[in-house]
């Protein structure tokens, strides 16, 4: 931990927990968590929240920890991770800033269900549990932006489920592929990942190994559906894609 407990967003804070001087905490870009609370319910959170900085690749919070507080992202990046099983790891997605995590356990107080990682050098303001319900009470509009958020959620996951459990390995790819994926600068027809992700994090993400999942990045290859350059992965033909995915289903 660093700093007083008192920094708002930008304040010069201290030291962070691997010893790492921090000059400020970024000002977040935009967080719609912050958007819900009036004036009043602003101060006691930045009176009250606990910046912290994670490097690169360290853990943020893990599988089945009891503490039960919010985080709010200020900068960075974090990856939510699933165990299934011992080794076994499925990544649900990534979160940036201005994003929450934190909210299931605070809410019901259970231990944490997924594991999150520092992909980059992320800082996070800490929010106390007890203060979180007393938000929750006072503030409406902070009830209804977290319902609509677990709502989302509730969706991606239903999506993740069926996909897991109705597409092979090879659409299964293919779906992350397009979900990942944003369409090329200059080329509406094109999808690009950029940085390209490697073999090992697909695989993680569809529940595959990685070598299930190279071999299906050659095959693309080979076809003419990818294209790797130094900084990205390009679908060249992300609708032929979708296609193989539809045809899938119908079977």
């Amino acid at each position: 931990m660093f700093g007083p407990n008192s920094c708002p967003i930008g304040q010069s804070v201290g030291v962070g927990p691997n010893g790492d001087k921090m000059n400020s905490i970024p000002r977040l870009p935009h967080a719609p968590f912050l958007e819900c609370l009036d004036e009043y319910w602003l101060e006691r959170l930045k009176s009250a929240w606990t910046p912290i900085r994670f490097q690169s690749q360290e853990t943020v919070v893990d599988f089945d920890d009891s503490r039960a507080d919010l985080y709010l992202i200020a900068a960075g990046q974090v990856r939510v991770i699933l165990r299934v099983a011992v080794g076994k790891e499925i990544i649900l997605g990534e979160l940036g800033p201005g994003q929450l995590f934190g909210e299931l356990a605070a809410l019901d107080g259970k231990p944490r269900s997924a594991s999150l990682t520092a992909l980059v050098q992320t800082d996070v303001y800490r929010i106390p549990e007890q203060l979180f319900h007393e938000m929750l009470d006072e503030q409406p509009r902070l009830a209804r932006f977290l319902l609509v958020c677990l709502s989302e959620r509730t969706r991606d996951l239903t999506r993740r489920i069926a996909e897991l459990s109705f597409l092979d390995t090879r659409h299964r790819l293919y779906n992350t592929l397009l979900r990942l994926s944003r369409q090329r600068p200059g080329n509406e027809d094109q999808r690009v990942i950029s940085p390209p992700i490697i073999h090992s994090d697909l695989a993680e993400h569809i529940g595959a190994s990685r070598e299930a999942v190279s071999r299906e990045m050659s095959r693309l290859a080979k076809n003419g559906l990818l294209e790797r350059t130094r900084g990205a992965l390009i679908l060249t033909q992300p609708d032929e894609l979708s296609r193989s995915i539809s045809a899938t289903l119908q079977l």
